[in-house]
């Protein structure tokens, strides 16, 4: 930890006693947070200074960015040209991981003056990778009092409440998030999420539907709407239908263990071992810690005689397995 951390850090760590965790930690926290291209040229330092900072941001050392700008910050640690330099860090820490690290110099910067919008949101999500909705929430509260007709502070909202458990509270912030943006992809998605877990199937598959169509036109479609989907429609016993959106989950992510899984579950549901046993094979494959694919390979191969190989399968399976409970990720 550097010398700017350490003497807030105590602060924090004492903070973060007995206090609730975020249960998941949300995938496309990158999109949303990482910061532009950065520009230095409206840093307080000499153009020396600058050119080397610059260079440096350009080659991604992070580490040299941060110790040029931590020495200049602990030279005069509170006045306005150090709120400039902190803010400024606190990006840097965050594109290198160092999430506690940004959340203290966004702190220390505001307790000098108030951050921009971009690096509030960004401190929210710093908050999120470092588990502690907590810290998020009033961030991101702040962020949509100020701005009530931008959607993607509400579907973060939303997100913590769905992580809370608090579906019906979900429900309504992305029923306005839909409204302030007919196009967001996840929104619809984390809607049906919701939908699927106060038992409302139907609203469940009008969601992800309306997620998957929407999908099919980002630069880069999600495997997790048609995944969701298929979910779905295997809880309302449309296999053939959950099939086809497996293979297109698939298709837009073939690393996706989890889709793997489910594709398997699929066959297996439709009595085509040998092509389920493939499927769960590669999940377990692309994720070796993830326990479900053994399980079912294990029940497989039982009712396939293959005694043996089952024992084995279910013995890797309770190796895995780890307690889930209290966990509101996806499925």
């Amino acid at each position: 930890m550097t010398s700017l951390a350490k003497r807030i850090a105590v602060a924090f760590t004492f903070a973060t006693v007995a206090l609730p965790v975020l249960a998941q930690v949300p995938g496309d926290v990158p999109q949303d947070s990482m910061p532009q291209r950065f520009n230095v040229s409206g840093l307080d330092l000499n153009r020396g200074q600058r050119a080397t900072l610059q260079a440096e941001l350009e080659k991604r050392d992070y580490k040299s960015a941060e110790k040029l700008l931590v020495a200049e910050i602990e030279r005069d640690p509170k006045s306005l040209r150090t709120a400039g330099l902190l803010e400024f860090v606190g990006g840097i820490f965050f594109l290198d991981g160092e999430y506690l690290n940004a959340a203290i110099a966004w702190k220390r910067s505001e307790a000098i003056a108030p951050l921009a919008e971009p690096s509030r949101f960004t401190l929210a999500m710093a908050y999120v990778r470092l588990r502690r909705l907590d810290w998020a929430r009033p961030e991101l509260q702040k962020l949509a009092e100020s701005n009530p007709q931008n959607a993607l502070y509400a579907y973060w909202l939303a997100r913590f409440d769905y992580d809370e458990l608090k579906y019906q509270e979900a429900i309504a912030r992305l029923q306005k998030v839909t409204l302030l943006d007919p196009k967001m992809t996840r929104a619809y998605d984390l809607l049906g999420l919701c939908y699927d877990y106060i038992g409302d199937l139907q609203g469940a598959i009008s969601s992800f539907n309306r997620a998957v169509q929407l999908n099919l036109l980002e630069v880069k479609p999600s495997p997790w709407p048609n995944l969701d989907m298929a979910i779905a429609l295997m809880e309302a016993n449309d296999l053939t239908g959950a099939e086809a959106n497996l293979h297109e989950a698939i298709r837009h992510d073939p690393r996706l263990a989890k889709a793997h899984y489910q594709l398997g579950r699929v066959l297996e549901k439709q009595g085509k071992f040998t092509e389920a046993v493939d499927s769960l094979n590669t999940s377990a494959s692309l994720d070796p810690g993830y326990p479900d694919p053994h399980y079912l390979l294990g029940r497989i191969y039982k009712r396939l005689g293959k005694d043996e190989i089952a024992n084995a399968e279910v013995k890797r399976f309770q190796e895995l397995q780890k307690p889930l409970v209290g966990l509101a990720g996806r499925r």
